[in-house]
């Protein structure tokens, strides 16, 4: 794990309709920088992504959201999809990043995924949905044997993550490191995604290998905030 805009972003907070463009990192965007760390405060997270929302274009982000934790509310995932490779060596660099941890009051940088998109798969199509957009996201951060090997296994047991109640998988692989990958899934239920979690199918190598060393626990949360700029593709 590695340690003015010229168009108006579209917004909604928990509980807003519609399906526009959520999902952890956007749609058609390659890359995504990721963190998983506490806070004391939710409102004051909110309130810096508002007032920081030229300053996260400018960065090259493109799509922003932030999850909270269905276990620990103090706990967050916050997601920047990122469309060129150039933008996200940039924003590692940056002193804004540190910046950021500052202003909602983090003392410790928390470990950073940097990743490539491997594989986006819909397993339900989107006519289906009749509940508020999102769902339920479980992400992991893991090592992977073989990334090849595992996205044949989604593929060809692509029903018996539909039958465990997934939605949709995201697959990245860390570009520091081959063998580190970050997938989220999105759940219809928070149910389903206990019993992911308790039970994964052998297909869910990742659910494996995480909540140790480096590696944070699972996260079980549900979008609070989404910050997207321009329409998704």
């Amino acid at each position: 794990m590695s340690n003015k805009p010229g168009t108006s972003p579209d917004t909604y907070s928990s509980g807003s309709p519609g399906r526009g463009s959520f999902g952890p990192p956007g749609r058609g965007l390659p890359y995504v920088l990721a963190a998983d760390y506490r806070i004391d405060d939710m409102a004051r997270l909110l309130t810096t992504v508002g007032h920081n929302r030229d300053q996260v274009f400018e960065l090259g982000v493109r799509h922003l959201a932030i999850y909270q934790s269905l276990r620990d509310p103090n706990r967050v995932l916050v997601t920047m999809g990122i469309m060129d490779r150039k933008p996200l060596d940039t924003l590692l660099r940056s002193p804004a990043v540190f910046s950021w941890f500052d202003s909602v009051g983090v003392e410790e940088i928390p470990p950073l995924f940097a990743g490539e998109l491997m594989e986006e798969i819909d397993l339900v199509d989107d006519e289906v949905f009749t509940d508020p957009p999102g769902g339920i996201l479980v992400a992991a951060v893991a090592p992977i044997r073989d990334l090849d090997s595992l996205l044949v296994n989604v593929h060809d047991r692509h029903r018996r993550l539909t039958a465990a109640g997934v939605r949709k998988v995201w697959i990245y692989r860390a570009i520091d490191d081959g063998h580190e990958a970050m997938v989220l899934q999105e759940l219809d239920t928070i149910g389903h995604a206990q019993h992911w979690i308790d039970r994964p199918d052998s297909v869910a190598e990742w659910m494996r290998g995480n909540g140790g060393g480096v590696y944070p626990p699972i996260f079980v949360g549900s979008a609070r905030h989404v910050l997207s700029f321009g329409k998704p593709k």
